[in-house]
């Protein structure tokens, strides 16, 4: 129902428009601006300009459309309204909370059961990040005993990702196929799959470059630029090209930022997941595979351990003991889990 006019008696005053938009409207361009916005100070600031505005942006349409980029908040500014608007939100409906507030209670504030509960809920909805992570809990056996490890169930739930565009997802299923790992061992399709992936992962940086700035894909396409560790596309460094790194969902920086920036500390014997996009943290002791090159470093699964090498730690991993790899020395890795397809990791085994 439209408001009233407003008219007043001062002819001094001016007149807003704003007051006699019908309460409909706003809440359609809200939802558009919630679904849009690139940060959360973008929707937080609007919801803070009038108490109208604020009323209508907590609206429930207008949260069960707030986009991924919404809840990319810090781990430093978590707190009881953060907590409670992710639980609005997912009382909304809305998929993308359901699997923030999943990933959170389930690493951040191990409370496994409503995690699990919550990532469940959004894999229900074809939420492919919730079934990749869902698939990385079965392969460790994630808040439980290594008897808890469901390596079919991790199968499946990668091959659902994958089959919804989830890269990371095709990756890790192409290494096990590559691998036998939880499936019949299939060296030809698995390797197939990775080169998917990887071609998938090429297209989708194209594609990324092209938008932000059209120039800029020539010089991709054309030019070799400088190898640097810190700000390349793992794909695209074999090549001798220098590009952004895919973008990281907001979940997993805060699961990175929440237990780097000494907010919580590990227990003895418990580490993080040593790609820099993942984030996760062990639930046990020894949960994740380490390097057996080096074993500096530890990965929650495949598909991270191929990307980390090839991101940087092949440039990290110490020289001698990566020859007697090659030459048969090193020391190889348990359940066939040797990366030694060129097109994923050379010479990087986990065990």
């Amino acid at each position: 129902m439209r408001r009233p006019l407003r008219y007043s008696h001062k002819v001094t005053d001016k007149y807003d428009l704003f007051d006699d938009l019908p309460d409909d409207l706003v809440v359609f361009i809200l939802s558009k601006l919630s679904s849009t916005a690139s940060s959360p100070s973008d929707f937080i600031n609007v919801l803070l300009t009038c108490k109208r505005l604020n009323r209508l942006g907590l609206h429930r349409l207008v949260l069960s459309r707030v986009g991924a980029k919404v809840f990319a908040m810090k781990a430093k500014n978590w707190s009881e309204f953060a907590h409670r608007f992710l639980k609005d939100c997912v009382k909304a409906g809305n998929v993308d909370a359901c699997y923030t507030l999943g990933m959170i209670r389930f690493y951040c504030l191990q409370n496994r059961g409503s995690g699990l509960a919550l990532l469940a809920k959004a894999a229900m909805k074809s939420h492919a990040p919730a079934l990749y992570s869902l698939a990385v809990i079965q392969f460790n056996g994630s808040g439980g005993s290594k008897r808890d490890k469901d390596l079919k169930a991790g199968v499946a739930l990668c091959a659902r990702a994958s089959l919804l565009g989830h890269i990371d997802a095709l990756r890790e299923l192409g290494h096990c196929l590559q691998d036998g790992y939880g499936v019949r061992q299939n060296i030809a399709e698995g390797r197939r799959l990775l080169i998917q992936a990887n071609a998938r992962e090429l297209a989708f940086v194209i594609r990324s470059v092209a938008q932000s700035s059209p120039s800029s894909t020539i010089s991709l396409l054309t030019n070799r630029c400088n190898f640097q560790t810190d700000s390349v596309c793992p794909l695209l460094s074999d090549y001798g090209y220098n590009v952004a790194v895919p973008e990281v969902h907001p979940a997993n920086w805060f699961l990175r930022e929440w237990f780097e920036s000494g907010r919580v500390v590990l227990e003895d014997g418990l580490r993080l997941c040593a790609h820099i996009g993942c984030g996760r943290p062990e639930t046990r002791p020894h949960e994740f595979r380490r390097c057996s090159v080096c074993g500096k470093v530890n990965y929650c699964s495949r598909g991270c351990q191929a990307l980390d090498w090839k991101l940087r730690h092949k440039m990290e991993c110490s020289p001698v003991q990566l020859w007697l790899q090659e030459n048969g020395g090193g020391g190889g890795a348990g359940n066939g889990a040797g990366m030694e397809d060129d097109v994923v990791a050379q010479n990087a085994a986990i065990e």
